[in-house]
């Protein structure tokens, strides 16, 4: 329980210095801190209704109490929809990989180890691709948001690669799992399709 506190206290403190830094030049910083909050308390909320009722669920929960906080915060502030999901996902990135750190400590587990190697490798992913996007060749119009799309692609394409290897991991949602992360992945990679063919 003292490393969840701990590297959750850690994350979070991350998240909102990385979605300011991220933002700080476009919206003031009520907004963005508003914006946090939101996504906080959505993540807290859902993530407590989880543990009670459906744990299985609980990054899925979680996922949705941070969209849903997301949603609220580009609602009533106007944000940009893919600078703000290019923001928040460069922020929490971080904090899922504490949360995976947190329970390979607490349980000695082997696959929160692998899941918080492989974000902290997705953060590696997303640095480059954010500096780097607007030389791609294929990536014609230059817009925000693709690195963000290609982390959230590839990180649900690998959940669902995995789950059909290991269907009852904690983080899985049974045996849907792989079918739930394929389509989601499908979905962001279409997006970033759509999103190149655009000038």
């Amino acid at each position: 329980m003292f490393y969840t506190y701990v590297f959750n206290f850690l994350g979070l403190w991350i998240f909102l210095y990385v979605l300011w830094r991220k933002l700080k030049d476009d919206y003031l910083p009520s907004q963005v801190f508003t914006l946090g909050i939101f996504m906080s308390v959505g993540i807290a909320l859902f993530a407590f209704l989880a543990h009670e009722f459906l744990p299985v669920y609980w990054f899925w929960l979680s996922f949705s109490g941070a969209a849903l906080g997301l949603l609220l915060g580009i609602i009533r502030f106007k944000l940009r929809f893919f600078e703000s999901l290019e923001a928040t996902t460069a922020a929490l990135v971080p904090w899922l990989s504490f949360v995976f750190l947190a329970d390979s400590i607490k349980n000695l587990s082997w696959f929160s180890f692998a899941m918080f190697i492989f974000l902290t490798l997705l953060t590696v992913v997303y640095i480059f691709v954010s500096r780097s996007y607007r030389n791609f060749s294929w990536y014609r119009s230059g817009r925000v948001g693709v690195a963000a799309l290609i982390v959230l692609g590839v990180f649900f394409l690998v959940r669902a690669v995995v789950a059909q290897v290991f269907p009852f991991v904690l983080s899985f949602a049974g045996k849907g799992e792989s079918i739930l992360s394929a389509v989601v992945s499908f979905i962001i990679f279409l997006v970033v399709f759509n999103l190149s063919r655009q000038i």
